[in-house]
């Protein structure tokens, strides 16, 4: 993710974006791997002529063992018509080792640990892969992407070069294979009782300065009550993650649930401390404003979901941070239950010192690590090929998505339709079938990533506004890659997570107005004697290194 508005990084990461496509092409890959092994011997399965949008099949009967992220949403069933259609399609079976949502990582760290992971290790968010890089337990699959053809076609038509380039290693090597999207997607935003700004003859507003002003007008014709309160601050690491999230955008900089202690400064050229930055500073005044003027809820950063869902609901707050499923499914359903009239609406972000930008890094999504296993099967290349076209193929996105056309849905140039009787996400809450519990289709595990159509394909009307208008604004350019050594990984580690805390903790010290901003000064001065600048002169060397190392 990004920390600045600034454009000229562009032509920084121009050699950068020469990396990430030269890798995606197989040079310097050996063309065999990448690691001297030889894999003629590793066919069995495999097709001979594989090409971008053709279907995979596999030249005899396959099975491929799969670590299975058992969403308790959709819990898993052996007869989901998804794991049958993918057997009809390509003649291989998975074998889901079926882990429970809330164990996956760390079962998933034990079976890998212990040698027993399955072949395919999907749902892995970056850098969760990072820990298991110098043990030789996962594969450097950046290595053999050259037997992955709509991958590489993706990659290099959606110019994904310099994203790809930000999860590579110290060995210039990346080693998980991520969601790959055409466009940014964006997810939250703030909403708005729509009816009562109409009363009060307000209009949306669309940037920082104004969302101030309508808090003022609704403070003003409700004295007593906070006009805003928020949620998503418990069980996170970052408090109102989801507001400084896109708060953060709105300046440019990390925030929330997208926080790093480093970020790139264009024009220093160098990796800095991105709470040290002067935007950082700027957004923490901002909302600290808001808490000050009684327009921002202070319980915000402590209640639950429930708790300022409730507030919304009873009237006496009438903004609120949001998601497209969330406005819908619970917001607006609930109130026009509740409250005759009730109406509410999800803006885009609003603008801010950044412009109409979006943070960079969020063409990429979790992925599928390889376990090192697999390159000793003798059916390792048709694995690769079958990877390549369930996850990146149109067809496969399609069909995980979806399933299958005139059993689960009816496809009407770009309008997908799902086919009587059967419901997604509440779409039909009197629908007898449900999309993912009874079929298996539209799981995490396998859908993710894809062109603009396809993703979009599943918005209703709202989040069709909503993701139509965030498109269209520019996406930042990525930090450049800085990967750690192991031994300077483990290093920042434990330097990064007491640095973090400390941020965290006085960030919202500053909101709340339990620190003076006059003590911003010291606050910076603590994080120094938490090793801030030892981790920023950490990333700033591996930086070099790798520039130097890989042009």
């Amino acid at each position: 993710m990004q920390n600045t508005g600034r454009l000229s990084r562009r032509q920084l990461l121009g050699a950068a974006g020469f990396i990430g496509l030269a890798g995606l092409t197989g040079c310097g890959s050996g063309g065999d791997g990448g690691d001297g092994k030889d894999l003629s011997k590793k066919q069995n399965g495999a097709m001979k002529e594989y090409r971008a949008g053709q279907r995979f099949k596999a030249t005899k009967a396959l099975s491929f063992s799969l670590l299975h992220n058992n969403n308790p949403v959709y819990p898993y069933r052996g007869d989901w018509l998804f794991w049958k259609e993918v057997t009809r399609r390509t003649g291989v079976t998975l074998k889901a080792v079926d882990v429970p949502l809330a164990d996956y990582e760390k079962k998933r760290s034990v079976l890998i640990g212990a040698g027993d992971a399955p072949f395919l290790i999907p749902k892995t968010y970056h850098p969760s892969e990072v820990a298991f890089v110098s043990s030789g337990a996962v594969l450097p699959v950046s290595d053999y992407v050259h037997l992955m053809p709509n991958y590489r076609d993706k990659a290099k038509k959606w110019k994904l070069g310099p994203e790809l380039d930000s999860i590579r290693q110290s060995d210039g090597k990346y080693y998980l294979l991520p969601g790959l999207h055409e466009k940014a997607k964006a997810g939250y935003s703030l909403s708005y009782r729509t009816d009562v700004l109409d009363r009060l003859g307000l209009t949306l507003p669309t940037t920082w300065d104004e969302v101030h002003t309508v808090l003022e007008a609704l403070k003003a014709e409700s004295p007593d009550t906070y006009p805003w309160t928020d949620r998503w601050s418990t069980n996170t690491p970052f408090p109102c993650g989801a507001l400084f999230n896109y708060l953060g955008g709105s300046y440019g900089v990390k925030a929330g649930w997208s926080y790093d202690n480093i970020s790139y400064d264009t024009d220093a050229g160098a990796f800095v401390f991105t709470a040290g930055q002067d935007a950082y500073r700027a957004m923490v005044e901002f909302l600290r404003g808001l808490v000050a003027e009684k327009l921002l809820d202070p319980e915000s950063f402590t209640q639950t979901d429930d708790q300022a869902v409730q507030k919304l609901l009873s009237g006496t707050s009438h903004v609120i941070s949001a998601n497209p499923q969330e406005l819908v499914q619970n917001y607006r359903y609930n109130l026009e239950k509740q409250v005759e009239g009730a109406r509410i609406e999800m803006t885009p972000v609003p603008l801010g010192p950044a412009g109409p930008v979006v943070l960079g890094g969020a063409r990429l999504e979790n992925g599928v690590m390889i376990s090192t296993k697999a390159l000793k099967s003798d059916t390792f290349v048709a694995m690769m090929q079958f990877v390549d076209w369930l996850w990146y193929s149109d067809e496969g996105q399609k069909l995980c998505k979806w399933g299958v056309q005139g059993t689960t849905y009816t496809e009407s140039g770009a309008t997908y339709t799902l086919e009587p009787g059967i419901s997604l996400m509440g779409s039909d809450p009197d629908a007898p079938k449900d999309l993912q519990k009874d079929y298996g289709f539209f799981n995490g595990v396998f859908t993710y990533g894809g062109s603009w159509a396809l993703v979009s394909s599943s918005f209703g009307p709202d989040e069709k506004a909503f993701q139509g208008a965030m498109a269209q604004r520019e996406q930042l350019p990525i930090d450049p890659a800085h990967p750690l050594r192991s031994a300077e990984q483990e290093q920042a580690t434990l330097w990064d997570t007491p640095l973090k805390d400390h941020t965290i903790q006085n960030t919202l010290k500053f909101v709340l107005g339990k620190r003076p901003m006059s003590e911003w000064d010291a606050f910076l001065a603590e994080s120094k004697a938490k090793n801030m600048d030892r981790l920023v002169d950490l990333h700033n060397t591996a930086h070099d290194r790798f520039r130097k190392e890989n042009g």
